[in-house]
């Protein structure tokens, strides 16, 4: 798995290609244009987002676990004009101050993530009150058919995706993290796989 996870990193941007060119980019382009102040990058990957934060963003952190995906987001910082560095940690264990962030971002990575609920509560801790977490995320199909091809091809989906998890309930999980969903709406992950299509885009803010 470690030595595909190298190969995965090394490909990842050549394979998401069409699908970022098809509506994905716009997606992230949309919804990162309102992040703002001291933000939080949660699995940073090897970068898609860096070309869409705007001049709102007066310091970027990255949390990006993996060594092969951090090497290649590093290289990608060279005169990058937001301050922004990158931390190794899981987004389970935030090393980071509660309170201590304005907005928080997440582009297909809560899939991946080990717990997702405890993660969730991590984000939500570094959040400040009126703070927001904005996502892109794949998500269990609300179609019962398709939710169940996903929980067939759970297993050799994550083999291929290094861990990612095509069924997970993400918005249910969102709640129980203690965010509000209201401001989410459905989409479709364009030129991908049907197991992989159904997401998620949009803020979700700290429930009272």
């Amino acid at each position: 798995m470690r030595v595909w996870g190298s190969i995965f990193a090394a490909l990842y941007d050549r394979v998401m290609a069409a699908t970022e060119e098809a509506g994905l980019a716009e997606h992230r382009q949309r919804l990162l244009a309102i992040a703002a102040g001291r933000v939080l990058e949660i699995g940073g990957g090897t970068g898609a987002n860096l070309p869409f934060f705007g001049k709102g963003v007066t310091e970027l952190v990255i949390a990006e676990p993996e060594a092969p995906m951090a090497r290649r987001l590093q290289r990608k910082l060279a005169g990058y004009r937001i301050p922004t560095r990158v931390v190794r940690v899981p987004a389970e264990q935030l090393p980071f101050d509660a309170e201590s962030f304005d907005d928080v971002v997440c582009t297909l990575v809560l899939c991946t993530v080990a717990d997702p609920v405890r993660a969730l509560s991590e984000v939500r801790r570094v959040l400040k009150p009126q703070g927001r977490l904005l996502l892109i995320e794949h998500v269990r199909s609300e179609d019962p058919r398709l939710a169940g091809w996903q929980d067939r091809l759970r297993r050799p989906w994550s083999w291929f995706g290094c861990g990612c998890q095509c069924n997970r309930a993400t918005v249910e999980s969102l709640r129980a993290g203690g965010f509000s969903v209201a401001e989410l709406r459905r989409e479709m992950l364009p030129k991908a796989p049907a197991i992989v299509r159904p997401l998620v885009v949009g803020a979700a803010a700290r429930a009272r």
